[in-house]
């Protein structure tokens, strides 16, 4: 038997699927997509990270015996050069994506390929009511899951103890330029690993609760980037939280929060067109202006928490998850700009992006998704920074311009633009007026006619 293990968002040995299955003869790979990194800026911070996590995957597995071959083409043109080598199969990770799917399929008809629910802790297929059809509302999804987010620990994979290392020529490491991507500074904690994290994270977590909400706070764990690329896996992870000394109830909340992640995954599985259109049907009237989405993208909306949130993700690629609901929400209901600009807007730049808590998330805030939020529930960005930041501390780190306004003014509508000493954007539109724009709009659809 002779297997290629397909390292992919799994970039780990410990507690991975496909060396747990792996047997006799593997060669391990990571390819560098092209049909993926031809889409990205070339001054995307992900690609640094994933760069320094490959090559640290490369040690891992040297470790244990093994090797890493790194390929910089497409999946297709891969396989099909390996394919001349007489494997019998490829073992790898499963996500369910649009473009995963198509990929997969493409290399099934190359070689035979067996993929394992390893980056989530349940396989969706696995789930479902009791008269078989998909959870749509995540209370009930979670109620039935409790078997499992109340146990004290999830089984982990093993490492087999016998595996070969193929011969192959594993010298090839391409540099980040050859990939042809500039090496970027990375967040601090990105040069920390997943365990660093958690440690710093048992400190902060029995406020955690409380704390989670205001974003100028380093109240997170951290650890959205390293669970996307899969330096640990969910089971890893749900098991270290569990063994924490904290109270019981901030442990349970972390963990639920864990579980909105599956949810949101489940949800694509079921019902893949949720990546493209509005999950439950309706179709806004939505505003097709550029320019006011342009100015949404560079942070020049006029209302500061807005502009402060936007222009720190572009220059960080983070994003605090109450300030994603705010931007999300201003964006779909204040602009009545279609959510689906602003997904692929936040693929383009978040570095813990992933697809289904994306899209999840956005048909949450535009009011179209599962269990989303009620289309007369609208933030008020101006009672958001109030009630979340009400120094300004967040504000003011990004807006230097502000540094000296009282944060009472910067909570006011329009009360910086009426200070006449500053060249600050004029609102692109009223919150009042907008949001009752948009429950006007939301209102004349069917699924919420009165």
């Amino acid at each position: 038997m002779k297997q290629i293990l397909w390292f992919r968002r799994d970039l780990r040995v410990d507690d991975n699927a496909i060396l747990s299955n792996a047997k006799d003869e593997v060669l391990a790979i990571f390819i560098f997509d092209k049909n993926i990194l031809n889409k990205l800026e070339k001054d995307d911070k992900r690609v640094t990270f994933i760069y320094q996590s490959v090559l640290e995957l490369k040690k891992n597995l040297q470790k244990i015996g093994l090797d890493l071959a790194i390929f910089y083409e497409t999946p297709k043109d891969v396989f099909t050069k390996l394919k001349k080598d007489g494997f019998d199969e490829i073992l790898t990770s499963i996500d369910f994506d649009d473009y995963a799917k198509k990929r997969d399929d493409e290399i099934s008809n190359i070689l035979p390929i067996k993929r394992f629910i390893d980056s989530f802790l349940i396989d969706p297929k696995d789930i479902l009511k009791p008269n078989k059809t998909p959870y749509k509302l995540f209370t009930a999804f979670y109620n039935s899951l409790e078997f499992l987010h109340d146990s004290n620990s999830i089984k982990e994979f093993e490492i087999p103890k016998k595996l070969k290392k193929i011969d192959f020529n594993y010298n090839f490491i391409p540099t980040l330029e050859d990939l042809g991507f500039i090496k970027q500074k990375l967040p601090n904690f990105l040069y920390r690993s997943a365990d660093e994290l958690i440690d710093i994270f048992s400190k902060k977590i029995q406020n955690y609760q409380k704390d989670r909400d205001y974003f100028y706070l380093d109240a997170s764990s951290n650890l959205s980037v390293h669970l996307r690329f899969g330096l640990i896996s969910p089971r890893t992870l749900f098991n270290r939280i569990k063994k924490l000394n904290s109270p019981k109830e901030e442990i349970a909340f972390y963990i639920r929060e864990l579980f909105w992640r599956e949810f949101y995954n489940y949800i694509l599985y079921y019902f893949p067109k949720s990546q493209f259109e509005n999950l439950n049907g309706i179709e806004i009237n939505w505003n097709e202006n550029e320019e006011d989405f342009i100015k949404w993208c560079k942070g020049e909306t006029g209302v500061p928490i807005i502009d402060a949130s936007m222009k720190y993700l572009n220059q960080t690629g983070l994003m605090h998850n109450r300030l994603r609901m705010i931007v999300s929400s201003y964006l779909t209901k204040n602009l009545l700009i279609d959510w689906k600009k602003g997904e692929k807007y936040f693929a383009l730049k978040l570095l813990d992006y992933e697809a289904s808590s994306n899209i999840g998330s956005w048909q949450w805030a535009a009011s179209t998704g599962v269990d989303s939020v009620p289309y007369f529930r609208v933030f008020n960005p101006y009672l958001q920074s109030k009630k979340f930041d009400k120094d300004a501390v967040f504000i003011k780190s990004v807006l230097e311009e502000l540094k000296d306004i009282s944060p009472k003014i910067i909570h006011i509508e329009n009360g910086i633009q009426e200070n006449i000493f500053l060249n600050y954007p004029r609102q692109i539109v009223g919150i009042s007026y907008s949001r009752n724009r948009a429950i006007f709009e939301f209102k004349k659809l069917k699924p919420f006619k009165i």
